[in-house]
């Protein structure tokens, strides 16, 4: 039997479903809003039966939840890319810094319709993520190599995370063409100082 001539599944891997149905969700959540947005829209938009939904999903927010795991790890793994590409600790976390604020800046309207438009985050949601794991790692990681002195990874982890949101809002606040250069190079020289080194 030719390749051409071979029958076609009649149904697709559970995977490669739930993942058309979050893109479909979350293109439907970027034009209309999570509110205004119905698991009937998404199932349409995703072209299946509404019932193939909750195979995958009990809710609207129960997707929410899938799409904001995605994200984060969508950006973590662009994080790192580019720590890995450096050989040095400073450079490693000038890379976190540099890659952090990019990978915000070009998901940031995804970024806070998932986070901010449906509820406000939780306090768990503010400090318990795979970005600030991964961001612990590398301190710890520098402290063992002699590249710094860190009292306590975690809370320098949080506090670094947090300027990282904080710098991006507060250059969207004032002005939405944000250039991300200036703004990383910003954020890379206060996490040198931060673990003791030189920003210059």
């Amino acid at each position: 039997m030719s390749a051409s001539s071979k029958p076609h599944p009649r149904t697709k891997p559970p995977e490669e479903r739930r993942a058309e149905l979050m893109h479909a969700a979350e293109r439907l959540f970027l034009r209309n809003g999570i509110a205004a947005t119905t698991i009937e829209q998404i199932t349409t938009t995703a072209h299946v039966a509404k019932g193939t939904f909750y195979l995958y999903f009990s809710s609207k927010d129960d997707v929410l939840a899938a799409l904001r795991v995605h994200f984060a790890q969508d950006l973590l793994q662009t994080i790192k890319n580019a720590v890995d590409g450096q050989k040095s600790w400073p450079d490693k976390l000038s890379a976190w810094a540099s890659a952090g604020v990019s990978g915000y800046i070009d998901a940031i309207r995804l970024h806070d319709i998932l986070f901010y438009a449906s509820s406000p985050p939780t306090r768990e949601g503010l400090v318990d993520n795979i970005i600030i794991d991964h961001l612990i790692g590398i301190l710890q990681n520098g402290v063992k190599a002699k590249a710094w002195s860190v009292d306590d990874a975690r809370s320098t982890a949080v506090f670094l995370f947090s300027g990282l949101h904080g710098i991006v809002d507060d250059a969207y606040r004032s002005s939405k063409r944000v250039q991300r250069e200036p703004l990383a190079r910003r954020l890379q020289v206060l996490c040198l100082r931060t673990v003791g080194l030189s920003g210059d």
